[in-house]
């Protein structure tokens, strides 16, 4: 269900590489630190990630709707002089 997740530095994961692979092959998720700060994820390749088992379990569903507001939706306000003549005035 919930796999068990494993920190490694990256001089660590450099020394030992096949020893976290194997971790990873074995189910265990490898995260790769850089001074403490996770930047990375090793993990099996046929595992299914955390986010498809919450799913799988009906903890958590997809949207009903995947249509995303966008910026470019509404009228776009129209300056009444250009942005250098305002920075001139504002530096006299």
């Amino acid at each position: 269900m919930y796999t068990v997740s494993m920190d490694v530095a990256i001089a660590q994961l450099r020394a030992n590489l096949a020893q976290w692979i194997d971790a990873a092959r074995d189910g265990e998720d490898v995260v790769i630190t850089d001074r403490g700060t996770p930047v990375a994820r090793i993990m099996a390749v046929g595992a299914s990630s955390f986010i498809e088992d919450l799913m799988e379990q009906g903890v958590i569903s997809r949207p009903a709707s995947s249509r995303r507001p966008r910026a470019g939706e509404g009228k776009r306000p129209r300056p009444r002089s250009a942005v250098a003549d305002l920075v001139s005035e504002q530096r006299r």
